[in-house]
């Protein structure tokens, strides 16, 4: 299994995942022009994506769906109620295939576990995706309001784990936006900062767990050197030393090798136990 953020942010969200002879997108949060050059920039063409997850109906993570999936011929996998908020980006032209949170289905050789989260979204949802060939798993999740028993459980053994670091708690309180927005940010319904992902991350540390990718921060309440400190602390004091990045909003991240992090980290990642 390959994967690479395409770019995290409020800007727009993506995440490129290979497994077998299948390539999936988790959301599309980019215009269909720039996925299809971030894509590129990686080695891949945009006609060789087999499907899009979509997790919830926010801009930042459908923004070039509709245009993406007609332009290429890729199917859109989304849950009933997300579809209806996503109207607006459809034509009617698309392949749809609707899901549910709790069921899991096959993309080729990629199966896909959606959960659901807690976030102000029509039908926010996370999502795990195995590798069917080598069991290797992958968990992607942003834009979580509070990390509950059923999102824990779901990303309990992931070999990779794509994880929010959205903002810091000082820089929200002291930013520009209105106090409702703020409110908004920080509630149960809105996103994790630095320091509650730090606390989420190390709940889930386990022996498999080669990677950690910290991703859609707040260009306004965060700073990347921040969320790796606060997260990169709190994951030493546990005694992990795997691989630990913060995925950019303006490019993608190097493809990353699930199965090399995972040799390279080796029996030293017992160390916390």
């Amino acid at each position: 299994m390959r994967v690479a953020v395409l770019g995290s942010g409020s800007a727009g969200n993506a995440t490129f995942v290979w497994a077998g002879n299948t390539r999936v997108l988790v959301d599309a949060g980019f215009s269909g022009k720039d996925l299809a050059c971030r894509l590129e920039t990686l080695g891949h063409a945009p006609e060789q994506i087999d499907a899009i997850v979509v997790t919830h109906d926010h801009g930042d993570h459908t923004r070039g769906m509709g245009v993406f999936a007609r332009r290429h011929g890729t199917p859109l996998y989304m849950t009933q109620r997300t579809r209806a908020a996503c109207e607006k980006l459809l034509r009617g032209a698309e392949t749809i295939v609707e899901y549910r949170p709790g069921r899991a289905f096959l993309i080729g050789d990629v199966r896909v576990e959606p959960f659901l989260t807690v976030h102000d979204a029509a039908d926010p949802v996370g999502v795990t995706l195995v590798d069917e060939c080598t069991g290797l798993r992958l968990g992607v999740a942003t834009d979580l309001g509070r990390p509950t028993a059923q999102v824990r459980h779901a990303l309990s053994s992931c070999d990779l784990l794509i994880l929010e670091a959205n903002h810091d708690e000082v820089l929200l309180h002291t930013s520009a936006y209105p106090a409702s927005v703020r409110r908004r940010i920080a509630s149960s319904h809105g996103h994790l900062s630095n320091q509650a992902a730090a606390r989420f991350v190390v709940d889930l540390l386990h022996p498999r767990l080669a990677g950690v990718v910290l991703a859609h921060l707040s260009k306004e309440c965060n700073r990347p050197v921040l969320a790796r400190s606060v997260v990169g602390e709190a994951l030493e004091k546990a005694g992990w030393s795997g691989h630990l990045e913060v995925a950019p909003q303006d490019r993608p991240t190097a493809l990353l090798d699930v199965e090399e992090l995972r040799y390279r980290a080796g029996p030293s990642q017992l160390s916390f136990l």
